[in-house]
């Protein structure tokens, strides 16, 4: 059961189904034009970005919950238009399970946002050190693990600059057999720190060579815009020394236009 569905796109807007409500959020790739109009008539609100991020017309509870792939998350109308899951994200859990198969090393989610990658693994028993800059984003992870009764999974969570964190691991000699990591263009770690993917997304994934097994896996993924496919093979590629690596574009599925919503390398040894 999925209580998400992308019902429309186009405009430079998207229509999403979210549960009971139906909001509307911008989308500027989607340069088309919508192909149920009708659609777009009712809704329960809209993020706009004129005159600041806000929303308009919002007809939602503070927050509520939704299903989507066997998992259960409690969705918020954030002030940057987020709600707290990316569908898109969700096409790499079988992928990282099949490698897990067999491995008894943890997972590091890195910018581990509200923790649904993290719950795919922990619910196939997987071990996860969950890690996020924000202490609220983290509190948030926990709260979904506890709508999927996995308050008692084999998840370290973790409030700390991702850079900072890896370096730690390196000195303690830690290792990992994946890294998922699905860096900001732009964001501010728990004590100030700035993180600017085209400056520290290089060095970034230059630590994760270090922490993550030589039969293991990395999962990068981006919304900036400009880092295509080929952009993230390429500084896999840089950076890992051997293994194979695929790329591609993250797709949400429609009933009209499917939506391309950033893009993937994954890298495997």
């Amino acid at each position: 059961m999925n209580d998400y569905t992308l019902i429309d796109s186009g405009n430079e807007k998207k229509l999403e189904q979210f549960g009971e409500y139906t909001l509307i959020r911008p989308c500027p790739q989607a340069i088309w034009e919508p192909q149920f109009p009708k659609k777009w008539e009712t809704h329960h609100g809209e993020f706009v970005r004129d005159q600041g991020n806000r929303w308009k017309k919002k007809k939602t509870p503070p927050s509520w919950t939704i299903t989507y792939e066997k998992l259960k998350f409690k969705l918020i109308t954030t002030d940057f238009g987020h709600l707290g899951i990316f569908p898109e994200h969700a096409m790499h859990w079988k992928w990282m399970e099949k490698k897990m198969v067999g491995k008894k090393k943890p997972v590091l989610n890195l910018f581990a946002y509200s923790g649904a990658a993290t719950l795919a693994l922990a619910q196939k028993g997987i071990s996860v050190c969950h890690l996020d800059a924000s202490k609220g984003m983290v509190q948030w992870a926990r709260e979904n693990a506890s709508l999927n009764g996995l308050e008692k999974a084999e998840v370290r969570w973790i409030v700390d600059d991702a850079l900072k964190f890896l370096k730690r691991e390196i000195r303690r000699k830690v290792h990992y057999q994946g890294v998922i990591l699905d860096p900001p263009t732009f964001g501010r770690g728990n004590q100030g720190q700035v993180f600017k993917i085209e400056r520290d997304l290089i060095p970034l994934l230059d630590l994760c060579k270090q922490v993550v097994a030589r039969d293991g896996f990395i999962v990068l993924t981006a919304h900036t815009p400009g880092f295509t496919p080929t952009v993230l093979r390429h500084v896999l590629t840089q950076t890992q020394l051997s293994g194979e690596i695929e790329a591609g574009e993250m797709l949400i599925a429609s009933k009209s236009f499917s939506l391309p919503s950033g893009s993937y390398a994954r890298w495997h040894g």
